[in-house]
């Protein structure tokens, strides 16, 4: 159904003088909410590998702690993501410091922060819209060579294709916006402190 929409939407370049109204508008139909949580499942597209890797789980989207993103199954894992911190339970991870940056981005639809490290190209109409976004920061181009961001009131799918030629899809389904972090979260932020 992504597919289809996405060709449906008018393509065009964006340039810095289309950026903002382009953006503008797109932010204009999302759901603008401090923390944001769902499902997701992950496509894992590997060179050697003929059938896609798949994974499922939850995360948590909080606009000033960051991302927990909880891995259920086949494997259990637990990322925390914050503007300069990337943690799994093995400890912090060494990332480019824009990583941090973008995921939080992405999932809190702050396509201005997005704008600041990427040259895109996108469009919209009232109800799905889609951004391709290429990185500027050259530690990140080593890591993905492309983005693609789609959605209607929300983020509902991304594809990351990474350098080596590797893709990861992702949808993001039965998404809702609490007040509160559900119990048990916020020891996970805390983790994220310095």
């Amino acid at each position: 159904m992504i597919i289809l929409k996405t060709l449906l939407l008018l393509v065009f370049t964006i340039t810095p003088s289309y950026a903002d109204d382009v953006l503008s508008q797109i932010a204009v139909h999302l759901v603008k909410a401090d923390i944001t949580l769902g499902d997701f499942q992950q496509e894992k597209h590997l060179k050697v590998l003929r059938k896609p890797l798949l994974s499922t789980g939850t995360f948590i989207y909080h606009q000033q702690k960051g991302v927990i993103w909880q891995t259920l199954s086949p494997v259990p894992s637990l990322l925390l993501v914050n503007d300069t911190k990337l943690l799994t339970s093995e400890g912090e991870l060494a990332v480019p410091a824009a990583f941090g940056q973008v995921f939080k981005a992405m999932l809190g639809g702050d396509f201005k922060q997005l704008a600041e490290g990427f040259s895109m190209a996108g469009g919209g109409q009232k109800s799905a819209w889609h951004l391709e976004l290429i990185p500027n920061d050259a530690l990140l181009k080593k890591l993905i060579s492309a983005m693609v961001l789609a959605g209607d009131t929300e983020l509902r799918s991304l594809e990351i294709q990474e350098a080596g030629g590797n893709t990861t899809r992702i949808t993001f389904t039965h998404i809702s916006h609490p007040t509160l972090l559900p119990p048990g979260q916020e020891a996970n932020f805390e983790r994220l402190s310095p």
